[in-house]
């Protein structure tokens, strides 16, 4: 199988009704099986799908094979307020504003920190400070919310909480629910703080899981390393918008959402080395994260040394060509010029029809919502099989979208 190469393609005219298939609510995987990796596999390398098991998957893969994982860890990002007059207020953090935007800082801080959030019963909140009163070990702790200011269809929430020894994520692990995707249709349960994070999970900052990695267990990972596959590791902190539908006729008139993302200088270095070789993202993140470095050489190579990926960048004209190797020539040459260990940056890169491939060789992924920008990404992979494949799967009683069953797609 050839993956899909559609230059004639110009993506933003793309008609989302051509990535649409029947999904009923009850091929909807409402809940994990009860071990992560009985999951059925969906094996595409060819025209043909095939019906595995996620358990075979170390057999599948080439030996050559450098897999790259997102080790973002969920955050209990769900916060449920009661006003005095009783009414619920839900406020859904999104991404840290300041003192600082870097994730990892942001939760470390005390006092007081403020995020962009999605606000539940907006209309009922007016000006008052919110306050939850949580009971740890026999210690009160007061935690606050103040509406700041209304941005787009969120708003800023300046959050405060006493005593102040406490940092963020402590306040968000003892008073958050797990934010499980809206198609689930059910509240969170006291499993999904496990099941909806992989087991490898470490960098505090996603409200969604990076679900492809859900399958992983310690007998997979040893299975892997035995067959002498490398592993490597990523961070993009995956945001509310994965779950937001394509809802204009094109997607040229459809915003990606921004991501954060984060990289080590010595991945880069690794990933370097193996770039002649079988580079197979676990999940659509990690391959979002991937290609993304490419187009952030580009912008260095230009002049740009923000690390910012726009929507249409893989598709505009550029006076300058990289192959993969160059490109991250420069951004290791770029980090190590200036002592630096992690190369930080945001992506909203838009993966379609018409996109060519720079990085990856194979993707390890879940089963994705219709008419999603997931979809689309998946169809620019491997062109029209995603139809057969998708046609195989529903024929085939397989499990779909975050809590179902994978698919590996190699070239």
């Amino acid at each position: 199988m050839r993956f899909a190469n559609m230059n004639s393609l110009r993506p933003g005219h793309l008609k989302i009704n051509d990535f649409d298939y029947p999904l009923t609510d009850d091929r909807i995987a409402k809940f994990p099986l009860k071990n992560r990796d009985d999951s059925k596999l969906l094996f595409l390398h060819g025209d043909q799908p095939e019906e595995r098991k996620f358990k075979e998957i170390a057999d599948l893969l080439p030996s050559n094979s450098l897999l790259v994982f997102n080790e973002t860890k969920v955050i209990q990002a769900r916060l449920i307020f009661q006003k005095k007059t009783g009414a619920n207020i839900e406020i859904f953090c999104l991404e840290p504003v300041a003192p600082t935007n870097d994730f990892q800082l942001a939760f470390q801080l005390t006092s007081s920190v403020v995020w962009k959030c999605f606000v539940g019963n907006a209309k009922r909140w007016k000006d008052e400070v919110l306050e939850m009163s949580i009971d740890y070990n026999g210690e009160e702790i007061i935690f606050k919310a103040e509406k700041k200011e209304h941005v787009g269809e969120a708003f800023l929430i300046e959050f405060s909480w006493d005593p102040k020894s406490w940092i963020f994520s402590q306040m968000i692990e003892l008073s958050g629910l797990v934010p499980i995707p809206p198609y689930l249709n059910r509240q969170a349960v006291d499993s999904d703080k496990e099941r909806y994070q992989t087991i490898y999970a470490r960098n505090n900052g996603s409200v969604a899981a990076p679900t492809a990695g859900l399958h992983f267990t310690d007998r997979i990972l040893k299975a892997i390393k035995d067959k002498g596959i490398e592993t490597e590791k990523v961070t993009l902190h995956v945001g509310a918008g994965t779950f937001k539908p394509v809802s204009s006729e094109t997607i040229s008139n459809h915003e990606m959402h921004t991501e954060q993302i984060v990289i080590s200088l010595e991945a880069l270095k690794h990933l370097y080395l193996k770039l002649d070789e079988s580079i197979i993202a676990v999940g659509t993140t990690s391959l979002r994260t991937l290609e993304s470095l490419y187009w952030m050489a580009l912008k260095l190579k230009s002049g740009d040394d923000h690390f910012d990926v726009q929507q249409w960048d893989p598709y505009q004209e550029s006076e300058y060509k990289l192959n993969a190797r160059e490109a991250f020539r420069i951004l290791i040459e770029y980090l190590e010029k200036r002592n630096l260990k992690y190369l930080k940056g945001q992506t909203q890169l838009m993966i379609a029809p018409g996109y060519q491939f720079k990085i990856i060789k194979g993707l390890i992924t879940n089963f994705h919502q219709p008419k999603s920008t997931l979809l689309l990404l998946v169809a620019a992979l491997i062109g029209d099989n995603w139809k057969t494949a998708y046609e195989f799967a529903l024929q085939s009683d397989f499990r779909f979208l975050s809590y179902g069953d994978s698919c590996l797609f190699l070239s």
